[in-house]
């Protein structure tokens, strides 16, 4: 997505750009086109909706949702509801289906920087037979190794990052298999690869043979391992250099790869001082050894990263993984909708490059302007009540 983003305050025209009841219809049109959830009585899907759309708008649990909406349905209503959600493998294909609805044209049939990430959500517990295929492994984080994880595909463009693809990782789930996954996502787009990011979780053998046989330029962090033979021997001096490694798995089963090695000085940030060193796999990339760290950097974007996720996150204790993956999915979906409207709604277009402008229009402001036209119409609660009994 090209375009110049205006931040500063500038003089605003009588031309209206978009209102809140039009960001609603937006977001509830690409759920209605995209979902199926069956519903009875009163309570239709559009009332589901927009009941999950009020509780991301400000990372709200479905329970806390109901209570301050007057003439919304109770918690047990909306939980019997979402509690048909069981398809796992078709929830999965729905939510990427609507990622991809709400995307700038240019995106299709382009040549973009794409870059995979693991998100997990911390587990704690003994999962039972349902849960352990979703349950996820990893170094200790948050007081537990179980996490639910999430695999994400996007595209990095200018200031901003478009999620392509999601995959709730399974136990069995293999690196490549995963990546598979993903890039199969995005076939139908016609996306020409200029370069891959993937984040440090995908450094093994498998997936770095896979990326050289495709031939897919590609930079990952290594993971620095072993003081005399690993990754860690070369994390010394004063400068940045470039090395050759080979990774072994087995005894037969082995790769050599572009080791790229940075220093940076710390100068006092974070109260450390010192030499930081960083350590890249990188292959068939443009681009010079001062400058890929930076390079890898950019690909969180400017005002894209998982943070902005868990701002629309809806919360929730439920530990079912088919009821847990849409309030994920929604969450990217609300801020694919946002940079949609972004470019369409909010901007100027013009010879070049359009202007889009983004201060008059922030991730927060749509997620305002989602929650205050819901609660318009459900009216919030306003008094308390004590039961007579």
């Amino acid at each position: 997505m090209k375009g110049d983003i205006y931040s500063f305050n500038t003089m605003i025209s009588k031309k209206l750009a978009l209102t809140d009841e039009e960001t609603l219809d937006e977001v509830i049109d690409c759920l209605t086109e995209n979902f199926t959830i069956e519903t009875q009585g009163a309570f239709n899907q559009k009332n589901l909706f927009e009941i999950l759309v009020r509780a991301a708008s400000i990372g709200d649990s479905i329970e806390n949702t109901s209570k301050v909406l007057n003439q919304s349905p109770s918690g047990n209503d909306i939980r019997y509801h979402l509690n048909k959600i069981n398809n796992f493998e078709q929830l999965e294909s729905q939510i990427n289906q609507a990622l991809k609805s709400r995307i700038p044209h240019r995106i299709k049939k382009g040549r973009h920087k794409i870059a995979i990430d693991l998100n997990l959500i911390p587990y704690y517990g003994e999962p039972d037979e349902n849960e352990k295929e979703y349950i996820y492994r990893s170094e200790a984080k948050l007081g537990t190794c179980s996490f639910y994880a999430y695999a994400t595909l996007y595209i990095i463009t200018k200031n901003k990052r478009v999620t392509l693809a999601v995959r709730g990782v399974r136990w069995s789930d293999t690196s490549v298999a995963i990546i598979t996954y993903l890039l199969a996502e995005i076939s139908n787009l016609e996306i020409d690869i200029k370069s891959l990011y993937l984040d440090r979780g995908f450094f093994n053998v498998p997936v770095i043979i896979w990326f050289k046989a495709l031939n897919i330029p590609f930079i990952m962090p290594a993971i620095r391992r072993g003081k005399k033979k690993g990754i860690k021997q070369f994390l010394k001096g004063k400068s940045s250099s470039k090395k050759t490694y080979t990774m072994s798995r087995g005894k037969d089963d082995d790769v050599t790869f572009d080791l790229w090695i940075v220093c940076k000085y710390r100068k006092g940030k974070r109260k450390k001082r010192g030499v930081e060193y960083f350590a890249y796999v990188v292959y068939n990339v443009k681009v010079n050894l001062s400058y890929v760290h930076q390079d890898y950097r950019k690909r969180f974007g400017i005002e894209s990263s998982y943070r902005l996720k868990n701002i629309c996150r809806i919360r929730t204790n439920n530990k079912k993984p088919a009821l847990r993956l849409p309030f994920v999915g929604l969450s990217f979906i609300l801020i694919n909708i946002w940079i949609y409207l972004l470019w369409f709604k909010v901007s100027r277009p013009r010879k070049g490059k359009r202007i889009i402008f983004l201060k008059l229009f922030g991730l927060k402001q749509m997620l305002a302007f989602l929650r205050q036209v819901i609660e318009q119409k459900y009216l919030t609660a306003r008094n308390i009540y004590i039961p007579s009994n």
